[in-house]
């Protein structure tokens, strides 16, 4: 996934570096302020290469105090010139409206690459399993780990214009197969109804959702999951 993201990069007019404000602060007070993280630092060296423009978004910023946030901020762009620097949070959106628009801005123009209403350039079939595991959280918040995947088995169209879709939610665990079905059902029929809702808005036609959950142990360890999704499996 990591050389895929990198891969990616290459062919981007912008880049921007996202940066877990409370994470990076928590471990600078640890070694007494000094630089940045490793990880960040080699993050930000091979950013170094890259020509488009970058841009540092320090997120979680409600969670730490504003003299950290400014020192943090000096550190990296010392490290790395940023043509701009952001402060948001995710949870509260403070900051996002700025960032959206700035990014927007750092767009050259061109010509569309896609129908002007196409929503994704996925096949729908990989967006709707995207939805239901989008779903699939916002339930379950972090009661699951995100190891979990949605896999799309079948879908067949029906001749009054709707689809009938089929689709797995696969875990690593028979604990979290409870969680996910939950009480009675609730929990799946839950996912399932919003899932179901916005897959029927991205086809624009009514869908019939069939939601299983299996457990699959050891499916971050097989390569056929990585090349359903279009990436390189890790080598060791």
């Amino acid at each position: 996934m990591v050389s895929a993201a990198w891969g990616a990069a290459g062919d981007a007019d912008a880049l921007a570096l996202l940066i877990d404000a409370k994470q990076e602060t928590a471990a600078a007070d640890k070694r007494g302020a000094a630089g940045v993280g490793e990880a960040t630092q080699a993050i930000m060296t091979t950013l170094r290469d890259h020509k488009a423009q970058k841009f540092l978004v320090l997120n979680k910023v409600d969670l730490v105090d504003r003299p950290l946030l400014l020192a943090l901020a000096e550190r990296l762009n010392a490290g790395l010139p940023f043509a701009d620097t952001f402060m948001t949070s995710a949870l509260t959106g403070d900051g996002l409206d700025r960032l959206k628009a700035r990014l927007a801005a750092a767009m050259p123009k061109g010509p569309w690459l896609y129908p002007e209403d196409q929503i994704a350039d996925a096949p729908l079939r990989a967006l709707a399993a995207e939805i239901t595991r989008e779903k699939l959280f916002e339930r379950l918040h972090d009661e699951l780990p995100y190891q979990t995947t949605v896999e799309t088995e079948s879908w067949k169209d029906q001749p009054d214009g709707s689809a009938r879709i089929e689709q797995t939610i696969y875990v690593t665990r028979d604990s979290h197969k409870k969680i996910v079905i939950g009480e009675g059902g609730r929990t799946i029929k839950a996912i399932g109804s919003a899932a179901r809702k916005e897959i029927a808005e991205a086809h624009e036609a009514p869908v019939h959702l069939f939601l299983f959950v299996k457990v699959r142990a050891n499916w971050l360890d097989d390569p056929e999951r990585y090349r359903a999704m279009g990436l390189e499996f890790p080598k060791t």
